[in-house]
């Protein structure tokens, strides 16, 4: 692009200060400098575009089960931790003397159904207060269980493998157990998410390549695959939830992006291609079964005999970088694809450049 601005400029000068040779009373013509290019044949790739956000492959956030103070976390956003990992611990001083509690009335109901059940056995006790002692001494064990797993739920733990994403909490914060603690992301592979027409919804299918481009790496194109197609449509907007699947080992997408995806569905084979900034479009209205419709013209000039001539071009298919043409150019003319917006049909050209 910015070599066409240049050129652009170059041209524009050269427009204003070339002229040609005046014969007598002869009409002063003036040559307009442009850049060229041989029309060949070539192949075009069909390509559909979309917009969508990026999202974790994984996305888990970690709950407090205690609504009490945190103390201390042990990882911050950005950490790398493993499943299982201690991430904050919450103070729990209340469920320490439950636990506490428990375990002693455990202890002594256990040592009471020793004896118990040394007296049942030698016929000193009935069936009956054997059992009442049985049973308590079951639920006074069941109660001690449930309070050491509140205890242990002091200790929030990383459920899966993978990154902090978000800490939504400072040491010294009241857990609430309604809002998560933290947020982890597996990262290697993020998934985009983007929303399909019903008319293009035919030519997707899984496995199509698609590249992606975000505003952080405008240069670079990161390659993915469609990795699944929603299998019914939205009512409402007669659209369908497509994910684009995109290997990211070195964690430069991130979660929240937004995307542009480009997904290649066909390639046009063995076709006359113009470089789209070659393309001069204009629009019309024509009057179809009794409607008026927009119709998209495209045209180009090529060089013939030093003029310029004007050729409306029948289009097959247009994409951001070409334009496959059916109809109103031949393969070995030269296009002008520089200071095409000087010309006009018939005027003199001065070629200053033939681009390959």
């Amino acid at each position: 692009m910015k070599r066409q601005l240049i050129l652009l400029a170059v041209f524009t000068i050269l427009f204003i200060l070339i002229g040609c040779e005046q014969s007598g009373d002869e009409e002063t013509k003036t040559k307009v400098p442009v850049s060229v290019q041989t029309i060949e044949r070539g192949n075009v790739e069909r390509t559909l575009e979309f917009n969508g956000d990026i999202h974790a492959e994984q996305e888990v956030k970690v709950f407090s089960k205690i609504p009490d103070r945190i103390e201390m976390f042990y990882a911050d956003e950005g950490d790398n931790v493993k499943k299982g990992d201690l991430i904050a611990e919450i103070v729990a001083t209340t469920i320490e003397q439950a636990v506490l509690q428990a375990e002693a009335q455990k202890n002594n109901l256990e040592a009471e159904y020793s004896r118990a059940k040394r007296l049942y056995t030698e016929n000193a006790m009935s069936q009956q207060q054997f059992d009442l002692i049985e049973t308590q001494v079951t639920q006074a064990r069941a109660a001690y269980k449930s309070a050491k797993s509140q205890l242990d739920d002091a200790h929030v733990l990383a459920p899966i493998s993978g990154i902090i994403g978000k800490r939504y909490y400072d040491p010294g914060d009241m857990a609430n157990p309604a809002q998560p603690v933290v947020s982890i992301v597996q990262m290697n592979q993020v998934k985009i998410t983007i929303e399909v027409p019903e008319k293009e919804l035919g030519l997707l299918a899984e496995g199509q390549d698609a590249d992606i481009q975000v505003v952080s790496f405008t240069e670079q194109i990161f390659h993915g695959k469609v990795n699944k197609i929603s299998p019914v449509l939205d009512p409402m907007t007669r659209m369908a939830t497509v994910e684009i699947q995109v290997d990211n080992p070195e964690h430069l997408l991130k979660p929240g992006m937004y995307a542009n995806i480009s997904i290649t569905v066909g390639t046009i084979q063995d076709v006359l291609i113009v470089p789209r900034h070659a393309v001069l479009e204009s629009t019309s209205l024509k009057k179809l079964d009794g409607m008026d419709k927009v119709i998209r013209n495209y045209f180009i000039y090529v060089v013939n005999d030093s003029l310029a001539e004007q050729r409306a071009l029948g289009v097959s298919y247009v994409n951001h970088r070409y334009v496959a043409v059916q109809s109103g150019i031949e393969e070995g003319e030269q296009m002008v694809v520089n200071g095409q917006n000087n010309l006009r049909d018939g005027l003199p050209v001065l070629i200053v450049e033939e681009e390959e």
